[in-house]
């Protein structure tokens, strides 16, 4: 086999600065507490940057400072704030190249996926929605629909800027206000798009950005100036939040965890089904919600679809993710590491057969091979955990309505995959399985327009589409 040379992306495209502070009102301040934390690149572990943790006093600022942009921001037609939400979506574009490279070096994902798969939906969120801001009276939800507010939003680290662009759009557009607080291991881009605000001149107070952990989430999600919660992140803390949020005010939109089926039927196109299933469980380095980590493979062609799979999975080529070669990047943290390596480990004791290609793993970083298992029981926790990382679980199903028991025995709910040329069958197979989105002979597919969101403890609500609009409008 030919050996691919090394094509680095280069890093002087991107300005780190040394350190930073929270964005209030439009200006970069300094938090009261002196709480700060150290950012780093887990592919080589060095500190990227130190930022500014917030405490309750800073989250208070921010939500005030929301509060108070929020009459003008609402008042305006909604044409004027579809410019500022198309300037944004311009501005991305030009930045785009800076932004998918600091995504990277942040997250750990390859930057083929930062560049050719985040940044064009991130700016497709923002000029979707820049459409429907003049358009509200026609979503379906009233005739003068009104905006909510102030809205509240955490979001999680495996998608950090893509997933700001599916809270921070519809809500602008909707005209709300904003108080966002990323995921402390991947700050960077989120501080980034505060400079896209400012040099979008959106008016002060509109967007605030607040940095800091799981205290900041808190103190932000219970502010009483916050109108509107929006979270995506792991099912434990989703239930937490709707337990603190109980009987309030405030509406509650959540984006949980997923142990999505992926479903090949013997009469499946096996090879697209392979890259479908490498797509599935392996992009992101299988951080993703609704990543197809289970894969139920009907008996007939078991054996030949996994010999399939094992050949492409030696093709695939893991190391530093900023090559543009780069298949599989690092895992995010030491933390996420310690988890997929402790139920990986789980996989064995209870009797799946693991199996990962032969690749060598950098010496500095937080590494996991891509890996299958056989063999896997329903019982086992690696076919009921979510453990978000580059591990598939292999069941094998006889009968449709096999599939479809197996697929739905989790108290998850996201997505669903299909593999199969029958489309009568393709359509039983959707009306029965309880997920939010069942894919056909394809696995992991965005476009804003398509709404999102999942049953069960996967959470409730819809983003992206004109379904997200609702979670944003007193209706």
């Amino acid at each position: 086999m030919f050996e691919y040379a090394p094509a680095p992306e280069s890093r002087d495209i991107v300005d780190i600065r040394p350190s930073y502070g929270l964005f209030i009102n439009g200006e970069w301040v300094e938090p009261q507490g002196e709480e700060r934390h150290k950012t780093v690149n887990p592919a080589t572990e060095e500190v990227l940057a130190e930022v500014a943790w917030a405490g309750e006093a800073d989250v208070d600022r921010a939500v005030q400072a929301a509060a108070k942009a929020f009459p003008v921001w609402s008042a305006m037609p909604g044409a004027e704030r579809a410019k500022y939400l198309f300037r944004i979506a311009r501005i991305i574009q030009e930045r785009a190249r800076e932004l998918a490279v600091l995504e990277t070096l942040d997250n750990g994902k390859p930057i083929r996926e930062s560049r050719d798969v985040d940044l064009p939906l991130v700016a497709a969120h923002f000029f979707y929605y820049a459409g429907w801001a003049d358009k509200l009276s026609y979503a379906g939800f009233g005739e003068k629909p009104r905006p909510l507010g102030v809205a509240g939003q955490v979001i999680p680290w495996n998608f950090p800027l893509l997933m700001l662009a599916w809270k921070i759009a519809p809500a602008l557009a909707c005209g709300n206000t904003v108080v966002l607080k990323p995921a402390e291991t991947t700050p960077l881009t989120a501080l980034a798009f505060a400079d896209i605000c400012r040099q979008a001149d959106l008016p002060p107070g509109v967007v605030n950005i607040v940095t800091g952990a799981g205290e900041t989430g808190a103190a932000l999600v219970n502010h009483p100036g916050v109108d509107k919660v929006a979270f995506t992140g792991s099912t434990e803390v989703g239930r937490l939040i709707a337990r603190s949020l109980a009987g309030t005010r405030k509406k509650l939109t959540l984006e949980l965890g997923g142990k999505a089926a992926n479903i090949v039927f013997e009469d499946a196109p096996l090879d697209q089904a392979v890259e479908g299933i490498v797509n599935g469980i392996f992009f992101n380095q299988g951080h993703v919600c609704c990543a197809g980590s289970r894969l139920l493979v009907q008996e007939s062609v078991a054996d030949e679809l996994l010999d399939a799979l094992k050949r492409r999975l030696g093709t695939l080529r893991l190391g530093d993710p900023l090559d543009k070669n780069t298949d599989i990047g690092a895992i995010n943290s030491a933390e996420q590491l310690a988890k997929i390596r402790e139920l990986s480990a789980a996989g064995e004791a209870e009797g799946a057969e693991r199996w990962s290609p032969a690749c060598p793993i950098p010496d500095r970083g937080y590494w996991f091979p891509p890996t299958v298992f056989t063999g896997v029981a329903q019982s086992h926790r690696i076919a009921r955990e979510e453990i978000f990382g580059p591990v598939l679980s292999v069941l094998t199903f006889r009968t449709p309505a096999e599939a479809v028991e197996k697929a739905n025995n989790t108290p998850y709910g996201l997505s669903a995959g299909v593999w199969t040329e029958k489309g009568s069958r393709m359509l039983w197979m959707a009306s029965r399985l309880r997920a939010g989105v069942v894919w056909s002979n394809t696995f992991n597919r965005f476009d804003p327009t398509s709404p999102f969101g999942g049953y069960k403890e996967s959470g409730y609500g819809r983003e992206g589409g004109r379904h997200g609009l609702e979670a944003y409008l007193a209706v």
